[in-house]
């Protein structure tokens, strides 16, 4: 008996099934036994073919043959078309990281042309190893009739979806907060951030914001050195700063402290300020709304008559920080949202390479997640007296899958599918659906679905697919393309604008392109 089990070689026999299969063609005759059947539908996930395969692609290949041998066995029509993903960023870094390239100027320096056709061959790399590691595994796959994402056909199948989305009035340009890499140059889809999360420690910080002296404030006046204070965990945005907020409802305290008098959340004096406070009168939060201060930095193109202000905002909580929240209205969602809102300014102080302009000389020209940034932020706060104190933190932050750098949210011009709108069909088809472990019905995937975001899909990147979205320069109106064909319609349209095939028109990437050079893009 244990000669036997000796001469048992796992390995051995799976090769041997391998090598029959292959030689017998079993895999085709499984198909044509089964054409006429009912089909269950696969959709491959493609891998990039530019990267290696890892042990856990072994795992997924596995669960896929699992589910696809057996509808077989029930009969069914089971097509498995192999696909490659040959577009986007990971493609993109990989030639970057090839050619010595650092950033979307190098690669305009270099030749876009060029790069692409760099990143083409580039996706290839290491085919060979995928095709060996899923054979071997015994996942069927038709990789003569594969799908490839950088090509026409491909291309055209995304445009007509588009076109469709269009027609839904799904598709909307807006100009929102969205997580961007300042390395990438790009914005990211809420799914990529999800793959980013570290857990680290930076340093927040207590920020006195002077009030303007004169003020009513309940039943007492502000005088030369009245300060309301607020907190926050990205001193980078400082400089950006053009409101406070606060919750009408929220109760706070004048605390007297030497010669100044502080403002904060009751909830958080003790947690900000210590013991043994002096209290000299507990307000509400609205009491505070419409009491204007100092700003921090002198940035002349965010001043108007409604800079520098107190608001009511419902996001406020007592929770952490100190109840007010420090207001800039380019680098948050809520911040945003409130600007937009009361009509505050939309001005960046950064740019989309993360750094500093010139609008802000104490930092002009710095990476805004750097440390000689932050002491010169913090040098000019307690400079100005406008320091309470500096704390480390411990939190999630969010930082790009595909190159390590900070995430900046950043508001930005961008191409959004509404998903919003169709939240009540995506939470009612989820009901319909046999989940496995049951309980992601409503937790994970269920909250994912109640809080749906729009979704920002437009990146302004090289080698991908272009959005086939066109919008006349003069008067705005957009034209979406669902093929190639279709530019060829697109030579005038109700105003009588032209759009000549060699006339550049604005693509939805934000590049000037020709209908020729769509056309010859592969």
């Amino acid at each position: 008996m244990l000669k036997n089990l000796k001469q048992f070689n796992l390995p051995e026999i799976e090769e041997k099934v391998l090598e029959f299969w292959k030689k017998n063609d079993v895999f085709k005759k499984s198909l044509e036994k089964t054409k006429n059947n009912k089909e269950f539908i696969f959709y491959e996930g493609p891998p990039t073919a530019n990267g290696r395969p890892g042990t856990h692609h072994i795992l997924t290949r596995a669960f896929k043959d699992i589910i696809l041998r057996y509808k077989t066995m029930q009969g069914f029509f089971v097509s498995r078309r192999a696909g490659w993903d040959t577009q986007g960023l990971p493609v993109e870094i990989e030639v970057e990281k090839e050619l010595g390239l650092k950033n979307k100027k190098e690669i305009e320096e270099y030749g876009i042309a060029e790069f692409n056709e760099k990143a083409k061959i580039s996706v290839w790399k290491y085919k060979d190893e995928w095709e060996k590691l899923t054979e071997r595994v015994g996942l069927w796959l038709d990789f003569e009739n594969a799908y490839i994402t950088y090509s026409n056909e491909y291309l055209e199948k995304l445009w007509s979806i588009f076109k469709q989305i269009d027609k839904k009035k799904l598709l909307a340009k807006g100009h929102k907060v969205v997580p961007w890499c300042p390395r990438c140059g790009t914005a990211l889809s809420s799914h990529e951030l999800a793959q980013g999360y570290k857990e680290v420690t930076d340093n927040s910080v207590y920020v006195k914001f002077k009030l303007k002296p004169n003020q009513v404030i309940g039943n007492w006046m502000s005088g030369d050195k009245t300060y309301i204070l607020s907190w926050t965990t990205t001193p980078w945005t400082l400089p950006g700063n053009v409101a406070l907020a606060v919750g009408k409802d929220i109760e706070y305290q004048k605390v007297k402290i030497g010669e100044e008098i502080l403002i904060v959340a009751k909830n958080r004096a003790k947690e900000v300020l210590g013991d043994g406070l002096v209290i000299e009168e507990t307000l509400k939060g609205k009491d505070l709304i419409g009491l204007e201060y100092e700003p921090l930095f002198e940035v002349k193109k965010i001043k108007s008559d409604k800079s520098y202000k107190i608001y009511d905002a419902n996001f406020v909580t007592t929770t952490d920080g100190t109840g007010v929240v420090h207001t800039a209205v380019m680098y948050g969602e809520d911040d945003y949202n409130l600007g937009k809102e009361l009509g505050l300014p939309q001005h960046h102080t950064v740019d989309k390479q993360g750094k500093f302009n010139n609008d802000v000389p104490v930092v002009s020209g710095l990476r805004v997640k750097a440390q000689e940034t932050e002491e010169r932020i913090f040098n000019h706060l307690k400079e100005k007296n406008y320091l309470l104190k500096i704390e480390p933190y411990k939190h999630e932050y969010p930082f790009c899958w595909r190159c390590g750098t900070h995430i900046l949210y950043y508001a930005n011009d961008s191409w959004f599918i509404s998903m919003s709108k169709l939240r009540n069909k995506l939470i009612a088809a989820n009901e319909k659906v046999n989940w496995i472990p049951e309980y992601l019905k409503e937790g994970r995937f269920g909250e994912w679905l109640r809080e749906v975001k729009d979704w920002a899909i437009s990146r302004e990147r090289y080698w991908g697919t272009p959005l086939p979205i066109w919008e006349c320069v003069k008067c705005q109106e957009r034209l979406v393309a669902g093929s190639l064909a279709d530019l060829n319609k697109f030579d005038y349209h109700k105003n009588n604008l032209a759009v000549m095939a060699n006339q550049p028109v604005m693509l939805a990437n934000g590049f000037l392109a020709t209908r020729r050079q769509i056309k010859n893009r592969n």
